[in-house]
């Protein structure tokens, strides 16, 4: 039996799980509404404040989806009462983000400034002018987004500039060494 998927997810006051046919699931708390539907071999059932997920056989394919389901069931219980975040940083010199009503502008050495708008679901923060904050009851969500605002000027190697995970460590590499010229 999966150890993830055979585990009971709590659901917290406040909290609302619907399901619907097709193995539909809606959650419903404080920081947002989440719907999602789910494989229909996999069984999901709330039972007073607890759902279980559960599986009709030891198939492959079954197996897989057991765990699967569960962990996101419970990332949708979770999201709804306290948000997933992503903090990003910029580095470099003249590199920076700024803030006006739900557009942040980024100052990352274009010729141009980026200008990214906050997506239904998602809220950017921007506390410091090279720190960005991604929230939203969505897990995927909110990491798909912070990957996107990453691609917009990944770090590089060489000198560490560009926005990158607040946890992320970039390998640096050295620069070309100068061999001492021919005469």
């Amino acid at each position: 039996m999966s150890r993830i998927g055979k585990q009971p997810i709590e659901i917290p006051n406040g909290v609302n799980v619907t399901l619907t046919e097709g193995n539909t699931v809606t959650v419903k708390g404080p920081k947002g509404e989440l719907t999602q539907s789910f494989h229909p071999d996999i069984k999901i059932a709330v039972e007073g404040n607890v759902i279980h997920v559960t599986r009709p056989d030891d198939e492959k394919q079954h197996r897989a989806l057991h765990g699967l389901t569960r962990s996101l069931v419970a990332n949708m219980v979770h999201g709804v009462v306290e948000e997933f975040k992503k903090e990003l940083e910029i580095n470099g010199v003249g590199y920076r983000a700024a803030k006006q009503g739900t557009k942040v502008t980024f100052n990352l050495g274009y010729s141009h400034p980026v200008i990214v708008e906050e997506v239904p679901g998602i809220t950017l923060d921007v506390p410091a002018p090279n720190k960005i904050i991604i929230h939203g009851p969505d897990k995927q969500q909110v990491g798909q987004f912070a990957a996107e605002l990453r691609e917009k000027r990944p770090p590089e190697p060489y000198k560490g500039k560009g926005i990158k995970y607040i946890d992320e460590v970039i390998h640096r590499k050295e620069g070309k060494a100068g061999k001492g010229g021919k005469k």
